[in-house]
């Protein structure tokens, strides 16, 4: 056999082999994430959100959480402070939380973080930076930066520069990520374009947002934006859903339901998260006075319940 004959059979070979492995590779693309959480039926750990079951404790909230089944707890800077007022020292309450097989992807939030005025941003820092002290000693990944004070000319190269400044205090003094939130019912920063805006022109390499179900639906940014998103700039994701009425723009946070009971596209949603690749938090966020009225217990297993139905309907 010609020295030629030989190369074009090694050639060959060595194609079926890369032919195999790269069918090996498509193969296992298609299957998706893998199923790490719930059983192994979700590729995105499941987090139960304070405001869920607010009227509950605070210290009540991380036990029902872990005894309903959720990978998580969010909790909100309200429940920290009861916490510390009550005597707990938030370090110990982070080990509590890591021993119930818990962890704190975001805490809500820096509430009034990104006034108009220089002055005013000044004077807001020594309560913002408690709220990141807070977050950081209970174990929090992210911190959310709210849009407030809210106001019709919210000026976003102010509010990047103000997002800017408040990831890197995050970042270097407290070891805590800040993402950018947008509220639809606001005035300023409602849409998840002028929170991306932010969060990208701050041209730092660990901005990211937290988008919500219902704010995209409120604000009216719709949800074919998210398969624009790179998965890493998504630090969290609020989960929730929306009934027919009232009309979408006179919705507000309590008419919000559990996942499965409105009209939101969650399923595509969730597909959309699928195809970019991201396996980070869903976090039952709803703030229903019906669910407010039941044992906490009641409530959380029913809303883990749907938030489990509504993510096998993205491998249906």
């Amino acid at each position: 056999m010609s020295k030629g004959s030989m190369n074009r059979r090694q050639f060959f070979q060595s194609t079926a082999v890369v032919g195999g492995a790269l069918t090996a590779a498509t193969a296992a693309t298609a299957q998706g994430p893998e199923k790490k959480y719930q059983e192994k039926s979700s590729p995105w750990p499941v987090v139960l959100n304070a405001s869920t079951i607010r009227p509950c404790p605070s210290k009540d909230k991380i036990r029902v959480a872990a005894e309903a089944g959720y990978d998580g707890i969010e909790l909100w800077i309200s429940d920290l402070e009861e916490l510390e007022k009550g005597g707990h020292k938030l370090t110990d309450i982070a080990k509590e939380i890591k021993d119930r097989g818990l962890f704190v992807p975001n805490v809500i939030g820096l509430w009034d973080s990104m006034p108009p005025t220089e002055e005013e941003w000044k004077v807001s820092l020594e309560k913002t930076r408690d709220r990141m002290r807070m977050c950081s000693e209970v174990g929090s990944q992210h911190v959310a930066a709210l849009p407030f004070p809210d106001r019709e000319n919210f000026d976003l190269a102010w509010g990047t520069d103000r997002y800017r400044d408040l990831l890197r205090i995050g970042r270097d003094d407290y070891n805590l990520a800040v993402t950018m939130e947008f509220i639809g019912f606001l005035k300023g920063v409602h849409r998840l374009g002028q929170a991306s805006c932010i969060a990208v022109d701050s041209n730092e390499p660990t901005a990211t947002v937290l988008p919500d179900t219902f704010h995209l639906y409120r604000g009216g940014s719709g949800f074919n934006g998210i398969k624009h998103l790179q998965p890493e700039f998504i630090a969290d994701f609020h989960w929730n859903d929306v009934p027919a009425t009232p009309e979408q723009f006179e919705t507000r946070d309590k008419d919000r339901v559990m996942p499965g009971d409105g009209i939101l596209p969650l399923t595509q949603c969730l597909k959309d998260l699928l195809e970019i690749g991201y396996t980070g938090p869903l976090s039952l966020e709803i703030f229903n006075e019906e669910y407010w009225k039941m044992e906490p217990m009641e409530a959380a297993k029913i809303g883990i319940e749907k938030m489990r139905a509504n993510i096998a309907t993205a491998f249906a």
